[in-house]
């Protein structure tokens, strides 16, 4: 399975000490050049270097031609929907909604950081979708509340 991710899903699951979700979960995921040096350049939220992760695997942004459509994205996303497209990825991982629909539009499968933590729960590999989706909240990551509540009816946390 092929698993391309954006910069916001490896922050948010950072936040809360549970980036290791991902290789749970997928095994293997993919990131362009770009995800990396948006990690690397820090803020709020610590990120560990991502060139260290073995279960992480960097592809290079620069050789895709790019789709005037992802004009008003910024890099992260842009690169990541491009090598998503090329290399025919089962899955994407984007927050942003934007980018979630342009990707949607060109074909792509779309999930996020909610999406992850409601698979992680389906498995039992956290204790609540809930108390992690508060956790992020509490670091600054914004979720609409609507969708965080549909989501965790659907898996009887509500």
């Amino acid at each position: 399975m092929i698993i391309f991710s954006n910069t916001t899903p490896i922050i948010a699951l950072s936040s809360i000490g549970q980036l290791d979700l991902m290789p749970q979960l997928f095994n293997k995921v993919y990131v362009v050049d770009t995800v990396v040096n948006e990690c690397a350049k820090g803020g709020k939220i610590i990120v560990p270097d991502l060139t260290r992760l073995d279960w992480l695997h960097c592809v290079e942004s620069k050789n895709y031609a790019h789709n005037p459509l992802l004009i008003s994205l910024d890099d992260g996303e842009k690169h990541t929907i491009e090598a998503a497209l090329v290399h025919k990825a089962d899955f994407t991982l984007i927050d942003e909604k934007l980018g979630r629909n342009l990707a949607e539009f060109l074909g792509l499968k779309v999930t996020g950081t909610l999406g992850i933590l409601l698979k992680a729960k389906q498995q039992n590999k956290i204790p609540s979708f809930i108390a992690c989706v508060k956790a992020m909240q509490k670091q600054g990551i914004r979720y609409n509340n609507q969708l965080v509540e549909k989501l965790a009816m659907q898996i009887g946390e509500i």
